[in-house]
């Protein structure tokens, strides 16, 4: 065995390859297919040359079958067959060849060729991929803000409710003015650990947007300079920068963590520079950049503003309404935010309550309306945002804008608009309605608790804010879901994943445990498993019965049923008439209908749509496998088509899909039979035998006899 900076040997015969050991990481962006084919893929190339390999499968619940020190140590060279950024510093002194995972799944033995002279990973240094990856992807820039949402919506969620909780039980209004909170009560240290979350909010999506560009280097200063962002008293500002100014301090120590990794540096420094060279100048390059040269013109954006809107009060109270609640709802706790919530605030002590009753308005529109949004057009949102803007809706009522900020920094161009709009709205019909605000707070817990006079309009500005901002987010979603789906049919792939908030990762399913060759192990094996698209949840193990090869030794069920009689004889078609993925979504989903389990055969097709939009369900090898998880379906159901000119499905190897089968399941069974299901798809689709015999399969019993072997 080489030592761990040594070449690999080279060795062409099988006894030379025999002392062989491989590693491997596979991750995709979408989907848990592309992920667990591409594992299974190598680990049976490496197998069948006699190298022993380990491969560990990545995705949004962690690492699983993890390559561990020892692993690495004794490794001759590493695969790294993904779509999505790979720690790479565990490698360091390796062979490491890094590819798109389409490369893992068409191509496994020339990787297995060419990684024994692929270039030793030095420490502090990225690896490009050889080969680029089938299919349009997502940008740099927007799988980084999606990096940096998905870490930051805990933070939001979790200080939202904490201080929305405080408030509710433990506060009330003070003569003196304001919604307090007795001090040393317990609900003031509720409230204060509420606060601390909501105050590493914004260092956290800074912190994360410039982890997925610069990698683990960029943490430090992206974390410092959304902190840095977002305290305005750094460069004499009474508002902070919020969360724009952190997504701005987090593409800049990104990319200025990567401009330094290019600067070449003596031989002996190069160990520390990723813990500290880069670490240091970058936070200081960024810190002194945004205290000196950006938070200057947002401090003189603050006290402008401020003077403008001195000289306001005498105008239209509709017009001051509504430019009042364009500002609150723009940036939800930025500088353009606290202009209006601090000048409608002094103003209460001069005696004019108004100016506050209509920043009070507009505060809770855009949580609450994002919050509708979801419940209004489920389709358009995943189920992380889904929950979100349940707890969005929570803290909207107690006056919290930050619950918003997730889907505005996900989606700006459609979120922000129509959360201005829905503020406007809100502030304009206050100010016609002389509502007014006697503490500084907004949202509907100051009316319950008696700040607010003029009640029933209060009530009627928000509601009417809220519905608008829903509505007008419902629309420019929709419209921009719309491109999309044309741009990918256009360009026959699909893009990475979309606002997960994601999201932010997918799901993978592996096998535990230590063996060095995956097929045994990583392959129907239980554990866990989840998806950020797809579900999560754990995969059911498969019998003891099935083979290295997924065959299994018990006789098929008479009638055909498979995949725990989720596949039956009505939901087989030898002839899929379609000749394009949507139409080849709708066919499959009416003959998904004949089991009765479908509800509504319209919006399963909307949501197996909406999932292609993620990323294309065209595995290759003539392969695709659309699913769905929706309550469209009563129970779980699986459909199986033949297509004899092929579908055009974006596949990663440019194959048309002759082989289709579509999942569906409810909601409620996502987290465990979707996955199972798609494991044992995955896993059995390897083989190229099964695929023959099911095109070759005569008639629809025949294909049953073939899918039996599925278990």
């Amino acid at each position: 065995m080489t030592s761990p900076a040594g070449p690999p040997p080279t060795g062409g015969g099988n006894s030379e390859g025999k002392h062989v050991k491989l590693l491997a990481v596979t991750a995709c962006p979408t989907g848990i297919a592309h992920t667990y084919m591409a594992a299974e893929k190598l680990a049976q190339a490496a197998e069948s040359r006699g190298i022993d390999m380990k491969v560990e499968t990545q995705g949004s619940i962690g690492a699983e079958n993890v390559l561990d020190d020892n692993d690495v140590n004794t490794a001759d060279g590493v695969i790294v067959a993904a779509d999505k950024d790979v720690d790479l510093s565990r490698f360091a002194g390796k062979r490491v060849l890094k590819v798109g995972v389409a490369e893992g799944i068409h191509h496994p033995e020339r990787l297995i060729e060419q990684v024994r002279s692929a270039p030793v990973h030095e420490p502090g240094s990225t690896t490009t991929a050889s080969s680029g990856v089938g299919g349009k992807e997502r940008s740099v820039a927007y799988k980084a803000l999606m990096n940096g949402v998905s870490y930051m919506i805990p933070f939001v969620v979790v200080g939202g409710l904490l201080i929305a909780i405080s408030l509710s039980l433990g506060g009330h209004t003070d003569p003196s003015g304001g919604l307090v909170i007795p001090k040393d009560s317990f609900w003031m240290d509720v409230n204060n650990i509420g606060v601390i979350g909501f105050t590493l909010m914004v260092p956290i999506l800074s912190g994360y947007i410039a982890y997925a560009i610069g990698d683990r280097p960029a943490l430090v200063p992206g974390m410092i300079g959304g902190w840095i962002a977002n305290t305005g008293s750094l460069y004499d500002s009474k508002a902070g920068a919020g969360f724009i100014g952190a997504i701005v301090t987090g593409f800049l120590a990104g990319y200025l963590v990567l401009w330094i990794k290019k600067v070449r540096v003596p031989k002996f420094v190069q160990p520390i520079m990723p813990i500290i060279v880069i670490p240091i100048v970058a936070t200081t390059a960024l810190g002194m950049f945004f205290i000196y040269v950006i938070g200057k013109p947002i401090s003189w954006v603050f006290e402008h503003l401020t003077s403008w809107l001195s000289g306001m009060t005498g105008t239209s109270a509709v017009l001051l309404g509504a430019i009042l609640g364009l500002m609150i709802a723009f940036d939800m706790g930025g500088p353009v935010n606290k202009t209006a919530f601090l000048f409608g605030a002094g103003l209460i002590a001069t005696g004019n309550q108004t100016v506050m009753g209509m920043c009070a308005a507009a505060i809770p529109v855009m949580p609450l309306g994002q919050g509708l949004a979801t419940l209004i057009r489920k389709r358009l949102y995943t189920e992380q945002e889904r929950e979100t803007g349940l707890a969005s809706l929570f803290m909207g009522c107690f006056g919290i804008s930050e619950g918003a900020i997730p889907f505005a920094a996900a989606r700006p161009a459609q979120v922000i608009p129509a959360n201005m709009l829905g503020g406007a709205v809100a502030g304009a019909v206050a100010g016609v309605a002389g509502v007014k605000d006697a503490v500084p707070h907004g949202g509907p817990i100051v009316a319950v608790l008696g700040a607010v006079s003029g009640v029933p309009m209060f009530f009627v500005a928000v509601v009417i804010g809220t519905v608008v901002t829903a509505l007008t987010t419902v629309a420019l979603v929709d419209v921009g879901e719309r491109r999309r789906r044309g741009a990918s049919a256009a360009d026959a792939g699909a893009a990475d994943a979309e606002p997960a908030l994601v999201a932010a990762g997918v799901g993978v399913l592996s096998g535990t445990g230590g063996s060095a060759v995956v097929p045994a192990q990583a392959v129907g094996a239980s554990g866990p498993a989840a998806s950020g698209s797809d579900g999560a949840g754990s995969a059911t193990a498969a019998p003891a019965t099935t083979t290295a090869e997924g065959s299994s030794d018990e006789p098929s069920d008479a009638r055909g049923e498979v995949l725990s009689g989720h596949l039956t004889d009505e939901t087989v078609k030898l002839r899929l008439d379609a000749r394009n993925k949507e139409a080849g979504i709708r066919e499959m989903a009416g003959l998904l209908a004949r089991s009765g389990k479908v509800a509504d055969v319209d919006e399963l097709v909307r949501t197996a749509l909406r999932r292609e939009e993620q990323g294309t369900t065209g595995l290759g090898e003539e392969i695709a496998i659309p699913h769905a998880k929706t309550d469209a379906v009563t129970a779980p159901v699986v459909g199986f088509a033949r297509s004899d000119e092929g579908v055009e499905w974006g596949s990663l190897d440019g194959t048309k899909a002759r082989l289709v089968f579509m999942i569906a399941v409810p909601e409620a069974a996502a987290g465990d039979e979707h996955l199972r299901i798609l494991a044992l798809l995955s896993r059995k689709l390897v083989d190229a035998g099964f695929r023959e015999r099911l095109l070759s399969a005569g008639d629809e019993q025949a294909v049953l006899g073939v899918l039996s072997e599925i278990r």
